[in-house]
């Protein structure tokens, strides 16, 4: 499913850090089981936060776009939850320029910042709207308390955490898509891998005078 994947051991061992970051609830039953037959035709739209600390770039609220049909997870960060309907307009320009197609229903919930008359009338113009309870998917936010647990990494670095496990689960098998990762499904390429790196690790960076 991916290329440049090294030799994986295969262990036994329970891992604490998983338990830790892993436990949920039990799944809620969804009144319905359909899914997009087609890039773009549903796109799910939330916002999470406030996140306490901030990040180190000041930023509080986590902007998420998810395509219901590869999977393909977008993330972007906001200073304030009132101010999506900029990045959205950005977001839709380029995933519609990406793909040849336009987004025919975006999926939101009721909160004050899908339902201002700025972005109603934007939306009615020119797709469907369709309000539910949504929200960053859960295996995400699942693995960002591992990763964050595992390293002791400080909590203002959660939003490094969100988008690195974004893109290593845009890159992974998902029981959602049968037909490769979210990556593949949505470009029509076999992601690499071989340049992952693991969250946390120490780097050294090279300043130019």
């Amino acid at each position: 499913m991916v290329i440049g994947l090294p030799s994986l051991k295969i262990s036994t061992v329970v891992c604490t850090t998983c338990l830790v970051g892993k436990q949920h609830r039990e799944s809620i039953s969804k009144l319905s089981s359909w899914h997009a037959s087609t890039k773009l035709q549903l796109v799910h739209d939330d916002v999470c936060g406030p996140i306490s600390p901030a990040s180190n770039s000041h930023k509080r609220y986590i902007l998420s776009f998810v395509d219901d049909y590869s999977r393909k997870t977008w993330v972007y960060f906001l200073h304030e939850k009132s101010k999506p309907f900029k990045t959205f307009k950005n977001f839709k320009t380029c995933v519609e320029k990406e793909v040849g197609t336009h987004i025919i229903c975006l999926r939101t919930d009721r909160g004050g910042e899908f339902t201002s008359k700025e972005f109603t009338n934007f939306c009615n113009s020119i797709l469907l709207r369709s309000v539910s309870c949504c929200q960053l998917p859960g295996d995400t936010l699942n693995a960002v308390r591992v990763v964050l647990h595992e390293k002791q990494v400080p909590k203002s670095f959660l939003l490094e955490a969100v988008q690195w496990c974004v893109h290593v689960q845009n890159r992974s098998p998902t029981t959602a898509v049968s037909h490769g990762t979210s990556e593949e499904v949505w470009s029509g390429i076999k992601p690499r891998v071989d340049y992952f790196q693991i969250f946390g690790c120490v780097a050294h960076v090279h300043i130019l005078d």
